[in-house]
């Protein structure tokens, strides 16, 4: 049975809750776009940190999976954790949370009819104790996501060059370049699939031409623009479930 992915919003801010049901061979890699997921996967849950590059499943996986894909910096405050320490990586929930509480949540999640649902209650209810996420860092995002230069956003917030990385690191899990490039990747390729022409596509997102556009996809994705569009497997960010990494490692800011 081919693979089967799904999404909808999300009632928590910016969020997005998404299923995937089905077989996955060859896989496509997921490409980095600044989110961090709360995943439903073999009856575990997960999260999916920020990725700095394309993240490529294992083949041949069989099952389903759920979560919800929190907006840019939105997570952190949320786990409890710094970005950062989650970049690149995939992580048992009971490695950041206590065990029995993740325990219980697990639990409740594997009982519930839609397990993208149950996370998105998970979400809520511990977003009312946690509180918001900084303003400040929203309006990074934002700003880098029209296409404003760092400087300029740096400039926008209010903040120093060395005062904006730090935050970012925390919030997005790597510096405002990386985001502005992961974001602008991201432009690119949403425009190309809307039928814009590579090289119209490229300037529109940002890219000083089609052969920067070239550039930034080999370089984060690992693959050329047609190559990647015409891939098969399903995309999305349902392939950030696998696989988790021993609660020791991490990744070095």
């Amino acid at each position: 049975m081919g693979a089967r992915y799904e999404e909808r919003a999300s009632r928590f801010g910016g969020a997005v809750l998404w299923t995937w049901t089905g077989s996955r061979d060859p896989a496509r890699p997921v490409l980095p776009d600044g989110c961090m997921d709360l995943l439903w996967a073999g009856d575990r849950l997960l999260v999916a940190g920020p990725d700095t590059h394309a993240f490529t499943p294992a083949a041949a996986l069989s099952g389903s999976c759920a979560g919800i894909r929190f907006a840019p910096g939105t997570a952190p405050a949320l786990l409890g954790v710094p970005a950062h320490e989650l970049r690149d990586r995939r992580v048992a929930l009971d490695a950041l949370w206590p065990g029995a509480e993740v325990r219980g949540l697990t639990e409740r999640v594997g009982a519930a009819g839609d397990p993208a649902a149950a996370l998105e209650s998970l979400a809520l209810r511990r977003a009312a104790r946690t509180g918001p996420p900084d303003p400040l860092t929203a309006a990074v995002a934002a700003q880098l996501r029209q296409g404003r230069s760092v400087t300029a956003t740096a400039r926008g917030v209010g903040l120093g060059a060395r005062q904006l990385h730090r935050r970012s690191l925390a919030a997005f899990g790597y510096g405002p370049k990386t985001l502005a490039r992961v974001l602008r990747l991201q432009r690119a390729l949403a425009l190309v699939r809307e039928g814009t022409p590579y090289a119209e596509a490229a300037y529109a997102a940002g890219c000083t031409d089609q052969a920067h556009l070239a550039r930034e996809m080999r370089e984060l994705a690992g693959t050329t623009l047609g190559g990647y569009l015409s891939g098969t497997g399903y995309e999305g960010s349902a392939a950030k479930s696998e696989t988790a990494q021993p609660s020791g490692s991490r990744t070095t800011a």
